[in-house]
């Protein structure tokens, strides 16, 4: 599913394989539209213009952690990137000049395939553990590790910015 590219780097060791120390659970997967790789857009700005929501379904033990959720207007989904390899430590996107240490990156390659995705909620079925969003840019059944309210007040930084980044 991933090739390496000139320049890129493994890890001597793959993390799929180390024993795990972490003890992180999935809370539920997510339902999507998005079936193989290639189909699947790149970020979350693809996702929302290709106009087709998708779901969270939270499994019944972590339903109550809904409570409240519908007053928050987007949420932070957390994933976990199952398909992705763990062992490539630089990487050299398709769309740059040069490698990239991944923690440069917001590749899903990388040690611990965590996914971060912010989301305009829609609705939210506590009872069934249905949290309808507007958008994703994940594999229909990804593992959802945690999901948190988006506070703009102190998530967002509108002066941020990547030196040398090219956006569109």
């Amino acid at each position: 599913m991933f090739e390496t590219r000139e320049g890129e780097t493994l890890l001597a060791t793959d993390p799929a394989q180390l024993r795990p120390d972490g003890h992180v659970v999935f809370v539920g997967r997510i339902v999507s539209p998005w079936a193989s790789r290639e189909e699947c857009p790149r970020n979350m700005r693809a996702a929302r213009e290709s106009g087709r929501a998708a779901t969270v379904l939270i499994d019944e033990p972590y339903r109550p952690g809904l409570r409240n959720l519908d007053r928050a207007s987007h949420v932070v989904i957390l994933s976990w990137l199952q398909h992705a390899p763990r062992n490539l430590i630089v990487q050299k996107p398709r769309h740059a000049a040069e490698p990239k240490g991944v923690f440069s990156l917001r590749s899903p390659a990388r040690p611990n395939p965590v996914g971060l995705h912010v989301a305009k909620l829609v609705a939210l079925d506590i009872e069934a553990g249905r949290v309808e969003i507007d958008a994703i840019d994940v594999l229909d059944g990804t593992p959802v590790i945690d999901i948190k309210p988006y506070y703009a007040s102190t998530d967002a930084f509108p002066e941020a910015t990547i030196a040398g980044r090219d956006e569109k």
